[in-house]
Protein backbone atom coordinates (compact mmCIF):
# COMPACT_ATOMS: atom_id res chain seq x y z
CA UNK A 1 0.00 0.00 0.00
CA UNK A 2 1.13 3.52 -0.77
CA UNK A 3 0.81 6.28 1.79
CA UNK A 4 0.33 9.77 0.38
CA UNK A 5 0.62 13.01 2.32
CA UNK A 6 -0.39 16.32 0.77
CA UNK A 7 0.87 19.69 1.94
CA UNK A 8 1.10 23.26 0.75
CA UNK A 9 -2.50 24.34 0.90
CA UNK A 10 -3.57 27.65 2.35
CA UNK A 11 -5.28 30.96 1.76
CA UNK A 12 -4.30 33.01 -1.26
CA UNK A 13 -5.76 35.98 -3.08
CA UNK A 14 -7.19 35.63 -6.56
CA UNK A 15 -4.42 35.77 -9.13
CA UNK A 16 -1.92 34.27 -6.73
CA UNK A 17 -0.06 30.98 -6.77
CA UNK A 18 0.36 27.93 -4.58
CA UNK A 19 2.36 24.75 -4.94
CA UNK A 20 0.95 21.58 -3.46
CA UNK A 21 3.14 18.62 -2.64
CA UNK A 22 2.24 14.95 -2.40
CA UNK A 23 4.90 12.84 -0.74
CA UNK A 24 4.67 9.10 -1.17
CA UNK A 25 5.94 6.26 0.96
CA UNK A 26 5.78 2.56 0.27
CA UNK A 27 6.50 2.96 -3.45
CA UNK A 28 8.60 5.28 -5.55
CA UNK A 29 6.66 7.94 -7.44
CA UNK A 30 8.28 6.94 -10.72
CA UNK A 31 6.61 3.53 -10.38
CA UNK A 32 3.20 5.17 -10.03
CA UNK A 33 0.80 7.23 -12.03
CA UNK A 34 -0.47 10.02 -9.85
CA UNK A 35 -3.42 12.34 -10.04
CA UNK A 36 -4.77 15.43 -8.37
CA UNK A 37 -8.44 15.98 -7.78
CA UNK A 38 -10.44 18.48 -5.77
CA UNK A 39 -13.73 18.72 -3.98
CA UNK A 40 -15.51 21.95 -3.22
CA UNK A 41 -18.24 22.13 -0.56
CA UNK A 42 -21.47 20.65 -1.85
CA UNK A 43 -19.89 19.45 -5.08
CA UNK A 44 -18.62 16.15 -6.39
CA UNK A 45 -14.93 15.38 -6.51
CA UNK A 46 -13.44 16.78 -9.72
CA UNK A 47 -10.42 15.55 -11.67
CA UNK A 48 -7.69 18.18 -11.94
CA UNK A 49 -4.85 16.41 -13.68
CA UNK A 50 -2.46 13.50 -13.66
CA UNK A 51 1.03 12.34 -14.50
CA UNK A 52 1.75 8.92 -15.93
CA UNK A 53 4.57 6.63 -14.96
CA UNK A 54 6.20 7.79 -18.18
CA UNK A 55 5.78 11.46 -17.13
CA UNK A 56 3.03 12.33 -19.59
CA UNK A 57 0.79 14.96 -18.03
CA UNK A 58 -2.91 15.57 -18.50
CA UNK A 59 -5.17 18.36 -17.27
CA UNK A 60 -8.82 19.16 -16.93
CA UNK A 61 -9.92 21.96 -19.23
CA UNK A 62 -10.77 24.11 -16.21
CA UNK A 63 -7.13 24.28 -15.09
CA UNK A 64 -5.20 23.81 -18.30
CA UNK A 65 -2.70 26.66 -18.88
CA UNK A 66 -2.86 27.61 -15.18
CA UNK A 67 -1.85 24.44 -13.32
CA UNK A 68 1.08 22.14 -13.91
CA UNK A 69 1.97 18.73 -12.49
CA UNK A 70 5.48 17.46 -11.97
CA UNK A 71 7.37 15.07 -9.76
CA UNK A 72 10.76 14.85 -8.12
CA UNK A 73 11.96 11.28 -7.90
CA UNK A 74 14.70 12.15 -5.42
CA UNK A 75 12.12 13.61 -3.03
CA UNK A 76 9.56 10.92 -3.93
CA UNK A 77 7.07 13.73 -4.30
CA UNK A 78 4.59 14.92 -6.89
CA UNK A 79 3.69 18.57 -7.20
CA UNK A 80 0.74 20.62 -8.35
CA UNK A 81 1.78 24.16 -9.25
CA UNK A 82 -1.26 26.40 -9.34
CA UNK A 83 -1.03 29.84 -10.91
CA UNK A 84 -3.59 32.54 -11.65
CA UNK A 85 -5.84 31.13 -8.97
CA UNK A 86 -9.53 31.94 -9.01
CA UNK A 87 -12.13 31.82 -6.22
CA UNK A 88 -13.70 28.84 -7.98
CA UNK A 89 -10.48 26.90 -7.39
CA UNK A 90 -11.34 26.83 -3.69
CA UNK A 91 -11.56 23.19 -2.63
CA UNK A 92 -9.87 20.39 -0.76
CA UNK A 93 -7.19 19.03 -3.05
CA UNK A 94 -6.32 15.34 -2.99
CA UNK A 95 -3.55 13.35 -4.59
CA UNK A 96 -4.00 9.74 -5.57
CA UNK A 97 -1.88 7.00 -7.03
CA UNK A 98 -2.22 3.91 -9.15
CA UNK A 99 0.21 1.30 -10.38
CA UNK A 100 -1.35 1.54 -13.85
CA UNK A 101 0.97 2.99 -16.47
CA UNK A 102 -1.66 5.31 -17.90
CA UNK A 103 -3.70 7.39 -15.45
CA UNK A 104 -7.41 7.78 -15.95
CA UNK A 105 -9.77 10.50 -14.84
CA UNK A 106 -12.11 8.27 -12.87
CA UNK A 107 -11.47 8.37 -9.14
CA UNK A 108 -12.17 4.65 -8.79
CA UNK A 109 -9.13 3.86 -10.94
CA UNK A 110 -6.79 4.99 -8.14
CA UNK A 111 -5.84 2.66 -5.31
CA UNK A 112 -4.50 5.06 -2.73
CA UNK A 113 -5.42 8.58 -1.66
CA UNK A 114 -4.01 11.27 0.56
CA UNK A 115 -5.95 13.02 3.27
CA UNK A 116 -6.34 16.26 1.31
CA UNK A 117 -5.20 19.83 1.78
CA UNK A 118 -7.43 22.89 1.81
CA UNK A 119 -6.95 25.61 -0.78
CA UNK A 120 -8.94 28.81 -0.34
CA UNK A 121 -8.81 31.58 -2.92
CA UNK A 122 -10.24 34.91 -1.82
CA UNK A 123 -11.66 37.42 -4.27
Amino acid sequence: QVQLVESGGGLVQAGGSLRLSCTASGRTVDSLSMAWSRQAPGKEREYVGSISRGSAVYYADSVKDRFSISRDNAENTAFLQMNSLKPEDTAVYYCASTSSYWPKRAAESYEDWGQGTQVTVSS
